[in-house]
């Protein structure tokens, strides 16, 4: 991950390189309020609405950070397990982080493609932790752009944080969280693909 602290929307400043981060990259923040949470737009729900759908309205929140590739030059093929390193930081005793990979079409539609969630409690520092997202079957063409989104919700596909140490399951008063994601050259956040030679 790549940016100047400014990656919320898909206007913001956040990008995905290949090369790891080389200098002080200043932390994206946003906030995270449980009684407005992010919401599900397809993936894998016993749902109508489940599969592959549009990301437009997440994107254009300012409490999803999103980073994004230059346009691919050739197709890429991927197929397999995804992880993501995050090294990130609450105000909240508890809370979660979500990770969204999309694909990005030439005309700026993206779709996604997997997702995956890490529920602990933090603290203010930014220690690196592993999100495990589902597996993924896709080609990128060439000409597309890869994205990630982050967030701390998809709901209703998962369960309403209240950023509390009680669990989401018993009622409880929910309160908002200010998060942090660090991504400079101490700590970087790869994003491990399985990608399939050509």
């Amino acid at each position: 991950m790549h940016g100047q602290g400014q990656a919320n929307t898909v206007g913001g400043d956040g990008q995905r390189r290949t090369e790891a981060p080389t200098g002080d990259d200043p932390p994206d923040r946003y906030t995270y309020d449980p009684r407005h949470p992010v919401p599900s737009l397809g993936g894998a729900m016993l749902r109508p609405d489940a599969g592959v759908a549009r990301q437009t309205a997440v994107e254009a929140r300012a409490d999803v950070p999103v980073y994004s590739t230059p346009s691919l030059m050739q197709p890429m093929a991927e197929t397999g397990p995804v992880s993501l390193t995050l090294h990130v930081a609450t105000s909240a005793p508890a809370t979660d982080f979500t990770a969204k990979p999309v694909d990005v079409h030439p005309d700026g539609t993206a779709y996604n493609l997997s997702k995956g969630i890490l529920r602990r409690s933090y603290g203010p520092g930014g220690l690196p932790f592993t999100v495990s997202l589902w597996p993924t079957s896709n080609l990128v063409r060439a000409g597309h752009r890869l994205r990630l989104e982050l967030s701390s919700r998809n709901y209703p596909r998962l369960d309403r944080h209240p950023n509390t140490v009680r669990s989401p399951e018993r009622k409880t008063r929910p309160i908002m969280a200010g998060q942090v994601n660090h991504h400079d050259q101490a700590w970087p956040s790869p994003l491990l693909l399985p990608i399939i030679p050509r």
